[in-house]
Parts: structure tokens; sequence; C-alpha cells
């Protein structure tokens, strides 16, 4: 963990500021509670020796003694302040407690939602896979309840309690401040030396759970194929060894984490020690009354206390924090989206000739690409010498259908991709309406359907109403007729990616949702193979709707019923055949 606090939590989560702050305050009115309750302990007990005679006189106080029954009603006021101060005490803490929870509640929110926008601005983004990604933002922000529910309190506590029981001891005996001031950086040293170890285990335990989380991710998805071909027994053994792993790595975590805190409670017991012997010395020989030695006493193990208990609950925080840090990892891969322009001036100073340019566009793809086996297509990088699409130049007028027809692997789906802001072209650029590849109004011209149509946990209504969220049913119905599903009912319930419709039904959905899109004022369809898996039928109800719609249309596909009613066909190549025919 880079320093106390994580700074991208402290510049990323406003949550974590005003905490900081509210636990600051907290923290220094619990110290000074601290102080008070120290001092009328010290009272009470020196009183209560001096009303038996002389300090140390055990027969006055044993029971069964002719003296043990003394007087209480002075010390009544007294422990009705102490009890007052217990009480004040618990409260603090409640409230400490519940400012670091709110936070933390905040703080997830926070990073939940930019994670998700994230994904959204660059759905191919190859940092997290879906497995990782699901254990990100489920389980693993879920850990940071450890970092703000106990160690960030316990932070503000060890920077305001020693500073303001320090200074109360310092008025009442400097030597002992001087023992304390020499021994208190001790526990800061030996944590961080633990913390260090600690990281390298948590980072180990990390990646070993995340791995675990990935292959059974894995083992879900690929199970009617294992099923299939026999195989899902086989991989109980894969899954048990990783499982092995991860508990050993996590035991191996506790037995640091339980060793560290025994060191942590040794250092602080000989601290301790170092006062407390020349206190009773002095009390001893009579240099020191009862009162002031006891106040002394009282507040020592408090000073190291708090700092000991920052180097306990660490270990509740590592967990989170290692989270996090993957978190940030992937907001900031989303947060620069693709761009061709300077961000301040997104438009291009001579605005193009109306419809969709792509000038000299290149995207290629590194051999060591990560294959997300949850998107539609391998994820593509843009420093990279195999290329899919080379120097590709097209332009496609306004309310023109076009169809982009090749083999498999040619950079049709890719080429989609770039126009939606998906991928990055390695060099070219990307006009649309007069504006340029990563202006923030991009998307809002366009209404897409890709070959694998997302789908909510819903109803088709609330899946076509994506398209527009103000529509009426009525619309709603009106768009599935014309996507060749007015058969369709608006309450149908579809379950999690699209469980409960079939694969041409989703596509008529998405179809639908895009022509919805196109009602409320969107320029372009863009379409991946719209009508892949649709019979005779439905394929040419969906076309006449297309060529109907009014709008530009620019769609991959392979039916030659679609090429038929397309005002102009593109055919592609693979780059590795326009290379042969260039050598030869």
């Amino acid at each position: 963990m880079p320093g106390p606090i994580d700074p991208r939590l402290w510049s990323r989560a406003s949550a974590t500021k005003t905490y900081m702050v509210a636990g600051v305050a907290v923290g220094t009115v619990t110290s000074v509670v601290l102080v008070a309750q120290a001092w009328l302990l010290a009272k009470l007990i020196s009183t209560a020796f001096h009303l038996q005679g002389l300090p140390g006189d055990l027969n006055a106080v044993l029971p069964g003694s002719e003296n043990a029954a003394y007087p209480l009603g002075g010390l009544a006021p007294s422990l009705g302040a102490l009890g007052g101060i217990i009480a004040i005490r618990a409260v603090l803490m409640w409230f400490n407690s519940w400012l670091a929870h709110r936070s933390a509640a905040r703080v997830k929110s926070q990073l939940r939602t930019d994670i998700i926008a994230a994904r959204l601005a660059s759905p191919h983004d190859a940092t997290l896979t879906t497995g990782q990604l699901v254990q990100v933002v489920t389980k693993g922000l879920d850990n940071l309840d450890g970092y703000f529910g106990r160690y960030l309190p316990q932070l503000a506590l060890a920077i305001t309690v020693p500073a303001v029981v320090g200074t109360a001891i310092l008025v009442t005996d400097w030597e002992s401040t001087l023992v304390v001031i020499l021994t208190l950086p001790l526990i800061p040293l030996f944590m961080i030396l633990i913390g260090l170890a600690t990281q390298a285990k948590m980072d180990r335990s990390w990646r070993t759970q995340s791995r675990l989380g990935n292959h059974f991710n894995d083992l879900v998805v690929g199970l009617p194929t294992l099923q299939a071909f026999g195989r899902a027994a086989a991989q109980r053994k894969g899954l048990k060894i990783n499982e092995g792993n991860h508990r050993a790595q996590t035991m191996s975590t506790l037995r640091v984490s339980f060793l560290s805190g025994g060191v942590l409670e040794l250092v602080a017991t000989y601290s301790v020690a170092l006062v407390a012997v020349p206190i009773g010395l002095q009390l001893a020989f009579g240099h020191m009354d009862l009162m002031t030695g006891l106040f002394v006493l009282i507040l020592v193990p408090e000073v190291y206390l708090p700092v000991r208990q920052v180097g306990v609950h660490y270990h509740d925080s590592v967990d989170g924090i290692t989270a996090a840090e993957e978190a940030f990892a992937a907001i900031d891969a989303g947060s620069h989206p693709a761009s061709q322009t300077d961000p301040a001036d997104p438009s291009p100073a001579n605005p193009s000739p109306a419809g969709i340019i792509f000038d000299a566009v290149t995207v290629g793809y590194s051999e060591n690409t990560v294959l997300d086996r949850h998107s539609e297509n391998t994820v593509l990088d843009r420093h990279s010498e195999n290329t899919v699409l080379d120097e590709f130049c097209e332009h496609i007028a306004p309310g023109e259908v076009v169809a982009l027809v090749g083999p498999s692997g040619c950079g049709k789906s890719t080429a989609l991709h770039v126009l939606m802001g998906f991928l990055t072209p390695a060099s070219g650029t990307v006009h649309a309406g007069g504006m340029s590849l990563g202006d923030p109004r991009w998307r809002r011209q366009f209404a897409w359907v890709g070959q694998t149509p997302g789908m909510i946990n819903g109803t088709v209504a609330d899946n076509v109403r994506l398209g527009d969220p103000d529509a009426s049913d009525d619309a709603l119905q009106n768009a599935l007729l014309r996507a060749g599903a007015g058969d369709m009912a608006l309450g149908h319930h579809v379950g999690d990616g699209g469980e409960g419709l079939s694969a041409g039904e989703r596509r008529r959905v998405a179809i639908a949702r895009a022509l919805l899109r196109v009602d409320a004022g969107s320029d372009w369809m863009i379409l991946d193979e719209p009508t892949a898996g649709l019979d005779a039928d439905t394929e040419a109800s969906v076309i006449e709707t297309l060529r109907g719609s009014g709008t530009g249309v620019l769609v991959v596909t392979h039916r030659p019923a679609v090429m038929e009613a397309a005002d102009r066909v593109i055919t592609m190549e693979r780059a590795e055949d326009r290379m042969s025919e260039v050598a030869r």
C-alpha cells in the first residue's frame, strides 16, 4: 500500500476526505475525554486510599478488616462524572464507526459506478477479464469495509490521541514524556517492516484468489460444452488444486498477521514498563504523589495503544486496497476513450463532409492479446505488428445502406468497433456528422446492434426501452412490430444474459431497441450480423424495416438477402491476403 492513505482513494473518492476530517475531529474529542477519564480514575483511587489514612496501608482496605468500611459519600460526584465520561466515549466510538461505514458504502458505490462507466466507455479493455471484473466489484471492493471501518478510524486516533495524551503527560511528568518520545517510534518501525511482508503475502493471496475466481467462472460458462464431451468431472482436480493454493495462501497470511500482532504487543509492553519502573521507584521514595503517578501510568498505555492498533488493523485493509488498485487500473484504462483530437477541442477545425469517413484507419492486435470469452471478439491492442485493418478508407453517405462483407477475420467487426469508439485506431481518423472520434456527443448519433446483443434482467419492455427511456408502450410495441417481433409480449420476462429468449428473439429485441433510438434522433444504425438466426420471412421483414427507416445503415453481414437490399456492398479482405497479392 503506497503510504498510510492510498492517494488514489484520497483524490478519487470524495467521501474519504470528508471522513478523514470528521475522523480527526472525533479522535481529538475522544483523546480529550480519555485524559479526563484518566484524571478522574487517578483522583478516585488516590482519594480512596487517603480516606483510609496512609497510602499503602493494606489492612485499611482489606475485606473483613475493622477499617474496611470507609465513607463513600465524597466519591459519589467523581463516580458520577466517571460514568458520564465512559458514556461519552461509547457514543463517540459508535459515531466514529457509523461515519466509517457510511463512508465505506459511498466510496464502494462511487468506485463501482466508475468501473462500470469505464467498462462501457471501453468494452474491449483487457485490464480485467470478466471473472476479475466480477471479483473486484463484488467481494474485492467489499473488503474496503475493513479499510474504512477499522484502519482509517484507528489511523485518525493514532494521530490525535498520542498528541493530546502526550501533552497531558508532558505537563505532568516530563521524564516519562522523554521515555515515550524515544520508544514510540519503535512501533511504526516494526509496523513498516511487518507491513512489507504482509503486502507481499496479500498480493500473492489476491492473485491466487483471482485465479480461482477466473477458473470457476470459466468452468461455469463452459459447463455445457464440458458436459457434452464428458470432461466435466475431470475439471474437479484443477479446481481442487486452485482451491488448495488459495487455502494455503490464506493461512500463510493469517500466520503473518498473528505474529505481527504479537511483536507489536511485545514492543508496547516493554515501552510501558520503561515508564512504569521509574514511576514506581519515585512513589516508593516519596518523590511523586500517588495521584500524579497513577495519572501518568493510566495515560502511557493509551499513547501506544492506537499506534499499535494501526498495525493490527492494517491487515484488515490490505485485501480492500489490493482490490482497489485493480479497480483504479480498470478505471484509468477506460477513462481515456478513443480520441484523435485535443480533448479541449474535440471537433475538427474544418468540419468533415456529411456521412461517415474512415481515413486510412489501421488497427492491429498483439501476439499476447487477452481473449475475453464473454466478449464478442478478441480484445485488440493499438500497439501491435499484426494488422486487422490496414489503412481502411471509406465514405458512407447519409441515408445510404451499406453492407460490409468478407471472410472472417478481415476486420468487418473491428471497423464497427472503431466507429463506435470501442477501439482506438493505431493510425488514421474517423469522422461522422462533422465530428471526430472522441467527441463527447459521438455515440449519440448511432444506434448499435452487436453480434451478441446485451440484455438486462427485466421484461422485454425494459430491454427495448433502453433505446429511449421516455418511449410509451405503444412506441415499444410499434418498434417490436417493425423488427419482426410483433407477437412478443412487452411483459415477457428476460433473465440475465437474455435468458428466456432465443438467439433470434434477442436480435429482434435489439433491432427494436435500435429503431426506437433512431426515432429518438440517432442518425445511423450500426449492425453486426443482425439477421443471423432469423428465418427467411422475418429476415425479409427486418430488411424492409431497415430500408424504410430513412436513416443511414452500416451493416456487417454474410446473408445474400441483406447484400441484395443494400445500396452498396463493400468487400473487405484479410490484411495478410492483401499483403500476399502485393508481394506477388
